[in-house]
């Protein structure tokens, strides 16, 4: 069942107490864990859902055409972006990982974060419905809706939506060394975006040097 601190966040973010607890228990349980009830099947819903939620929102509120309609849904829907919300609200901490997946740095994986956020969508739609889940959507995105954020974004989604939007291929994470005892383990990464560069940091977690290594990137080429 779900812990305190989780209950009071999902309740918080969307918009009311979970009633069904396995399901939002399984909304935020990644595969590692051997759960047979995982995200899986809610990420598949919820990917659906915040994309009409987005979409009808953008039909509202825009006079654009459809193919400036469908770029700004792409973007509002993409992985980066899922994950940039997540890192937001503090997703990472409330996902069951296993340990393998949590060591490899799963809890800052732009992947990982991006599926959990929108099963959460899935589980809002399944225990509430539709008006509910788009209240939800509306609410996490409002600022990346309004085109502010107010806030300063993710290393590693920046430099992600900086390759984009420079029309890069996408950056490229390599765990160069592990270090020291296992109480003390460093870690060594390196981001490479083809043809541009690369860049390395060092830190005691590998998603931590991965933050660092977006962040020595960006200040060398972009």
């Amino acid at each position: 069942m779900l812990d305190g601190e989780t209950r009071t966040f999902l309740t918080r973010h969307a918009g009311h107490t979970p009633e069904d607890e396995a399901l939002w228990l399984a909304a935020l349980t990644h595969g590692s864990t051997g759960d047979k009830r995982n995200y899986e099947r809610l990420e598949f819903l919820g990917d659906r859902v915040l994309g009409l939620a987005i979409a009808e929102w953008l039909y509202r509120e825009s006079d654009e055409p459809e193919g400036r309609l469908s770029q700004r849904l792409n973007a509002l829907v993409s992985r980066a972006t899922c994950a940039g919300i997540a890192r937001e609200i503090g997703l990472g901490p409330h996902m069951r990982l296993g340990k393998q997946a949590r060591d490899d740095g799963g809890e800052d994986s732009d992947n990982i974060l991006g599926d959990v956020m929108e099963a959460m969508i899935g589980a809002c739609f399944t225990e509430r419905g539709f008006p509910a889940a788009r209240d939800m959507v509306r609410k996490l995105w409002a600022d990346t809706l309004a085109g502010k954020t107010g806030k300063r974004k993710h290393p590693k989604s920046a430099l992600q939506e900086w390759a984009a939007g420079s029309r890069r291929r996408m950056p490229e994470y390599r765990l160069v060394d592990r270090a020291g005892p296992d109480h003390a383990l460093r870690f060594t990464v390196e981001v490479h975006v083809h043809n541009v560069g690369s860049a390395q940091a060092t830190a005691g977690s590998k998603q931590e040097a991965e933050t660092l290594a977006a962040e020595e990137f960006m200040r060398k080429f972009a």
